[in-house]
């Protein structure tokens, strides 16, 4: 590809340049360990570079007409179109998911900034209704400023492309600081193609490097008009205390411990199929993947055999082998806290084993937990690996109370009974619930929180279009 994403080089106020520290590290392929590129180690001196330029670039990007960005857009989205192959399989490389996985971020990202290209050409702003007869109100959309943004390894490249591509299209300026286990696919592959579209110097910067040397300089950063970050609760709240006592604008989407109910009268095949979805798509490691099944007793024998045999089928392996389902995890570290944080204290409190429980390298097994209770860590953490733990409860009241008991984004509830399930929904403290579906599959991906709370209920009407490796096993009788 042009600028040769991967060489190792920051991209600041339009060109490619080394870090100040002259430093490097490998970009490693998770399925092989395999060299694959290089990406420079930036720091505070990179940061405050790159925020300069954005500060420099962004009246002159504002005072561009809508048009004139839209087609900047436009130009961005047809670079990652013209090269949606190498990047689908930088993306495998990188993060370990296989194709599908790899195509969805890739293709969400390029639709992402077809949308944000029509929307700033359509939306300028509202006329409101005049406080007094004879006056004119009106309020127009205007851009923060500049936006520094921090990513997440998991689906770096459209979670990116979520805050860069609405961004840009208003006329703010973006500091982009990609995860150091995805930095090429997260980030210098975003610069090619920031480069490629012409944007103007400084509108959009990429430093890559570590969190301390490069994450927290941004997150604090006094340049920033507003901080976008994604990423674990622990770092989050870390940046919330340092932007309070500063009163920095911030905007945060952090884990928590999503929840998957299963009353007494549902479909349980219709879960278990949507349960490999919600917990094991992408190895369980998204902060949408359901961390805890909360299943009505008189249905819980079911359940754990249904989804027993659904996981105990799956394939883990090298995402370029068509066969696999599984990849690997995302690092050794990511192994360790599955297993040894997570999986072996919960086998030590009583948590029964169904299958899985083992790893080769990063590629884990896929986990099925039995009698695990709200004391053990299958309940309470944010798993972000391929387990499925089963706490079973008497009533739907329980089950309530229960799945509210822990922060969390979004979770699902199974009933035959959509009014049932509507009104289990609406007890839910998350932003998000499905009835009858697995995360993410209603098409909400553009309903980002901004300065509202609103929670989005999805209800499945008509049967499910499920992929097949989460139905269930040939030799299962349904």
């Amino acid at each position: 590809m042009p600028s040769q994403p991967g060489d190792g080089r920051l991209y600041i106020d339009g060109a490619f340049v080394p870090a100040a520290s002259g430093r490097t590290e490998a970009v490693e392929e998770k399925a092989t360990g395999k060299r694959i590129g290089g990406y420079a180690l930036g720091g505070a001196a990179d940061i405050d570079r790159a925020v300069a330029a954005a500060r420099a670039a962004q009246p002159g990007w504002a005072a561009l007409s809508a048009p004139e960005r839209a087609a900047h857009l436009r130009r961005f989205g047809g670079y990652l179109e013209d090269h949606y192959d190498e990047l689908v399989e930088q993306s495998m490389r990188e993060t370990g998911g296989v194709r599908a996985k790899a195509e969805d971020e890739v293709g969400t990202s390029i639709r992402q900034l077809a949308l944000s290209a029509v929307q700033v050409s359509e939306h300028a702003g509202d006329i409101l209704p005049p406080y007094k007869a004879g006056k004119l109100s009106l309020s127009r959309a205007v851009p923060l400023g500049v936006l520094g943004l921090i990513t997440p390894w998991n689906y770096p490249m459209n979670l990116a492309m979520r805050a860069v591509a609405p961004g840009l299209a208003f006329g703010n300026t973006v500091v982009l600081k990609p995860a150091e286990l995805t930095p090429v696919i997260g980030g210098q592959a975003l610069a090619a193609a920031a480069d490629h579209a012409g944007l103007p110097p400084g509108v959009f910067n990429v430093v890559t490097g570590g969190g301390r040397e490069a994450g927290w300089p941004l997150a604090r950063h006094p340049g920033l008009d507003m901080l976008d970050f994604t990423g674990s609760r622990e770092v989050g709240l870390a940046i919330s205390r340092a932007a309070a006592g500063e009163l920095r604008d911030i905007r945060l989407e952090l884990g928590g411990s999503n929840a998957f109910v299963v009353l007494d009268d549902a479909d349980v095949q219709l879960a278990a199929s949507c349960a490999m979805i919600a917990s094991l798509e992408f190895q369980g490691q998204t902060c949408i993947s359901a961390s805890r099944h909360i299943v009505v007793r008189s249905v819980a024998d079911a359940y754990l055999d249904a989804v027993t045999r659904r996981a105990a089928a799956l394939t883990v392996g090298d995402p370029f082998d068509p066969t696999t389902v599984l990849g690997p995890l995302i690092s050794t570290a990511q192994v360790d806290r599955v297993h040894r944080a997570i999986v072996e204290p919960s086998l030590a409190m009583g948590a029964r084993l169904l299958t899985g429980g083992t790893h080769d390298g990063l590629f884990y097994r896929p986990t099925v937990l039995a009698d695990v209770t709200p004391a053990m860590p299958a309940f309470r953490e944010e798993i972000f690996g391929p387990v499925i733990p089963v706490t079973v409860v008497d009533t739907e009241a329980e089950a309530i109370a229960l799945t509210n008991g822990l922060p969390m984004l979004m979770n699902s509830v199974f009933t035959r009974d959509l009014i049932r399930g509507y009104g289990v929904a609406e007890q839910l403290q998350a932003g998000e619930v499905h009835v009858n579906d697995a995360h993410a599959r209603h098409g909400a991906e553009n309903q980002m929180p901004g300065f509202t709370r609103r929670q989005w209920i999805g209800l499945q009407r008509t049967p499910l279009n499920l992929p097949a490796w989460a139905a269930a096993p040939a030799t299962e009788e349904s």
